[in-house]
């Protein structure tokens, strides 16, 4: 059985979703959803990057939309550091992003083993590394990966 991820969908589904709200830490900036994070990297400035890391939802998607210029320069930035679209570097950043808000997110902790033993898909994300911070693949690689290092724990 496979559970497609998407912010509308039933539980699990809609708790894992990007858009979902999760309340994290990370390197001291409040974030009040994972969208809220990804979509902060298209902004420069570090005082206004605090401020989408807070939004939830829709409310991060639209903060981050009206910004263009990450694509064109195909860089990212997180407090006053650039980051290469296409870098490693982006990818710990992401990495360690997913991991604070599964250490410091019980709702999503729980979420996520709550699909244990399922496939995890994302129908509606671009697979186009031009167009999006984050793949479907990279999004359903970074929750499998978290997923696994708990069943190893735990096992």
């Amino acid at each position: 059985m496979s559970i497609d991820i998407y912010s509308k969908g039933e539980y699990p589904s809609g708790a894992l979703s990007n858009f979902a709200e999760h309340h994290f830490i990370m390197d001291g900036i409040a974030c009040g959803s994972m969208e809220g994070f990804l979509q902060s990297l298209k902004v420069r400035s570090p005082r206004k990057q605090a401020e989408v890391c807070a939004l939830v939802g829709k409310d991060a998607k639209e903060a981050g939309g009206r910004r263009r210029f990450w694509k064109l320069a195909k860089t990212v930035w997180w407090q006053g550091k650039a980051y290469g679209l296409f870098s490693d570097e982006l990818q710990m950043l992401i990495d360690r992003a997913y991991q604070e808000m599964y250490e410091q997110c019980p709702p999503f902790r729980q979420a996520l083993a709550d699909t244990a033993g399922q496939t995890l898909v994302h129908s509606i994300g671009k697979r186009d590394m031009r167009e999006t911070i984050l793949t479907e693949y990279q999004f359903i690689r970074r929750l499998d990966h978290l997923r696994e290092a708990a069943d190893r724990r735990q096992g």
